[in-house]
């Protein structure tokens, strides 16, 4: 019971999970990066972006699941451990079976750099909670 509520708290992140695993693992129009709406480093940024959102989706399904607004240190790993997870397994999909993408470290950096950015907003957002109220 305990872990179907845990899950069910987590209902967007898991939504918004498989959304990034099949927008970073489709196929790419053919022709250049500068076509379109897709220029040099957009598959990066959009790593970034995908990764920053899932972030704060964790955040916001255990908040939901624990009913408060506490600071810690085991949750923020474990949302830094599933966004490498989920990251590592994109590239490795990227690199095994979904061989028309490119599986790069780079990609898998973004990826990170968005789960730390969120990890960070959490943190400013935990800290102007708290200063709140102390006043």
């Amino acid at each position: 019971m305990k872990i179907y509520e845990a899950l069910k708290s987590q209902r967007w992140s898991i939504l918004w999970a498989v959304i990034t695993l099949v927008l970073c693992n489709i196929k790419m129009p053919e022709g250049d990066e500068g076509s379109g709406i897709f220029f040099k480093g957009f598959d990066k940024m959009a790593h970034l972006g995908f990764f920053y959102v899932l972030t704060v989706l964790l955040f916001y399904g255990k908040i939901n699941y624990q009913h408060n607004f506490s600071f810690r240190s085991l949750t923020i790993f474990k949302i830094i451990l599933i966004c490498v997870f989920i990251g590592g397994g994109i590239e490795i999909l990227q690199w095994k079976v979904f061989t028309y993408r490119s599986a790069e470290w780079w990609d898998f950096i973004s990826d990170m750099m968005g789960c730390f950015m969120g990890v960070f907003s959490y943190a400013l957002l935990h800290l102007s909670n708290y200063n709140e109220k102390k006043v």
